[in-house]
């Protein structure tokens, strides 16, 4: 049954359990939510209320213990009450969001009587004691406590997780993982992982639940392995013998990789192995080894070499989604190809995709892709005719407050990401390719001494297409005048019919320059 769908029957009935004095069954924040919103209007209190999860011991709360205990008097006031109407005339219980979050972040925490605490808070605050809130109340402070506890394990998590590879021809998912979470995060946390690994499909596992993704959508359901043993990596032995090479005993300290990391995690580390035997290894004399001031006077040698030859062995990936030849994948939310016509005889490069861009995975769609439409409009060219990608796939920016601003992809970048755009050329042969600002005509002509002001209005041959070179969109946007912004809108639209006029002129080799 759909969650939410869920809560709402059991909240239906909730007011009745109660006053028949059966235990409440709740599997989660949204059915206890659903739940406690129904109690709140009908006025009853924590006490009258036993709280469990499915599959729970709850002999504790069953009626005759209740009365053992001396409930007779709460039953009796319940079972009176079950002969009122239901007031469902009553006003929804109003709760601040931050109160909420906070409860719906606690909901994690596990503990045995999560339910019944969460419950006892919120009826507080709608008594009147906004204090349980705040942490110089007891339960406020417990309160805080769980939240603290759970976005610690989430941070966590995401620290300490290791995804194994699956060969290709096992299928999805490629990636799979194993935690044992303290706490009840793995939604949460997939939610992470999702907007982290763009389509690649992945599997979590954990001793309760599973989630899985499929490159589009996340599908959560229960335990499907054991333990971290059921994992199999071919790779792994490779990157164990990159940490045994990388490990320097004489740098150890065993108290801060202590502190750093805690000792339950060690065991699902795939490294976690190593690391004893490691550390008994500088011990017994391999960190005096490492200290041996020899190795430090020893002289180096110069050896000439081609820069191109220097330049470190990058991944060949034959996935976009896949590639990790530079760092920007690492905070964007997934790779943006080019898009259009396969023989499209123009293609248009950008720099790299913007913000919007980056969450709907596909080029030129926000403010910048909007003043394009109007370039294309002017000039009579057909946007849909035109093959439309980026120098640079991967969205890179920086946090101000809570934007991400873009920031200039470095040469090294605009190097790595051209082994991409070397492809869309060589699949697409352009007769004409329209370079929108200085970052896209530097990957088009491979060189880093190139200027945008030099080839602005000048189509130039490369290999064998033309080369046109405009202004990119957010530089019109950015102009502050209009004046200026009327000029630089004017070269696109020039620039774009140029490049219509030359898919006409015949390939002829370019007139030296002088």
């Amino acid at each position: 049954m759909n969650p939410a769908a869920g809560a709402v029957a059991l909240a239906a009935t909730a007011v009745a359990s109660v006053r028949a004095g059966r235990p409440l069954l709740v599997d989660g924040f949204t059915a206890w939510r659903a739940v406690a919103r129904e109690l709140l209007r009908a006025g009853v209190p924590p006490q009258a209320i036993t709280w469990g999860a499915p599959g729970a011991d709850l002999f504790s709360g069953a009626p005759g213990e209740a009365a053992h205990h001396g409930g007779d008097l709460l039953s009796s006031q319940v079972q009176a009450d079950a002969q009122e109407p239901s007031n469902a005339t009553a006003p929804r219980p109003q709760v601040p969001r931050s109160l909420m979050e906070m409860l719906q972040t606690a909901a994690c925490y596990r503990d045995h009587d999560r339910w019944a605490f969460l419950y006892r808070v919120i009826w507080r605050w709608q008594q009147g004691e906004h204090d349980v809130q705040s942490p110089a109340d007891p339960d406020g402070q417990r309160l805080h406590v769980m939240v603290k506890a759970v976005r610690r394990e989430v941070h966590d998590m995401h620290a300490y997780i290791r995804f194994r590879e699956r060969p290709i021809e096992a299928g999805a998912p490629h990636f799979v993982a194993w935690f044992e979470p303290a706490h009840d995060v793995l939604p949460q946390v997939a939610e992470h992982f999702v907007a982290r690994m763009g389509k690649v499909s992945w599997m979590i596992a954990t001793p309760e639940a599973s989630v899985l993704w499929d490159g589009a959508t996340l599908h959560h359901t229960g335990p499907l392995m054991s333990s971290a043993a059921d994992l199999d990596d071919a790779g792994e032995a490779l990157w164990l013998t990159y940490y045994r090479s990388i490990f320097n005993p004489a740098r150890l300290n065993t108290q801060v990789m202590n502190s750093h990391i805690p000792s339950r995690f060690w065991k699902n580390l795939p490294e976690g192995a190593l690391v004893p035997s490691l550390v008994s290894q500088a011990g017994l004399g391999a960190r005096r080894i490492g200290q041996v001031e020899a190795v430090g006077r020893r002289s180096g040698r110069t050896i000439p070499i081609e820069a191109e030859k220097a330049q470190p062995e990058r991944q060949q990936p034959s996935k976009l989604d896949e590639c990790r030849r530079c760092e920007l994948w690492e905070h964007a939310t997934q790779a943006v190809g080019g898009e259009g016509p396969k023989h499209s005889r123009i293609m248009l490069v950008g720099e790299q995709p913007g913000d919007q861009e980056d969450l709907a995975g596909h080029p030129f769609v926000g403010p910048a892709g909007k003043l394009l439409d109007r370039v294309f409009e002017q000039a009579g060219v057909e946007r849909k005719g035109v093959y439309i990608t980026n120098a640079v796939k991967h969205f890179k920016w920086e946090p101000r407050g809570k934007r991400r601003l873009h920031k200039t992809p470095a040469q090294k970048e605009i190097e790595a990401c051209h082994y991409w755009l070397e492809k869309e050329i060589a699949t697409r042969k352009p007769k004409v390719i329209v370079a929108m600002g200085g970052t896209a005509l530097k990957s088009v002509l491979q060189t880093g001494s190139v200027t945008l002001k030099d080839k602005l209005g000048r189509p130039v041959r490369h290999g064998d297409s033309w080369v046109v070179t405009i202004y990119h969109p957010s530089y019109v946007l950015r102009v502050p005048d209009e004046a200026s912004k009327h000029e630089a809108f004017s070269v696109m639209v020039e620039g774009l019919k140029l490049a219509q006029e030359l898919l006409d002129r015949p390939d002829v080799p370019e007139p030296p320059e002088g």
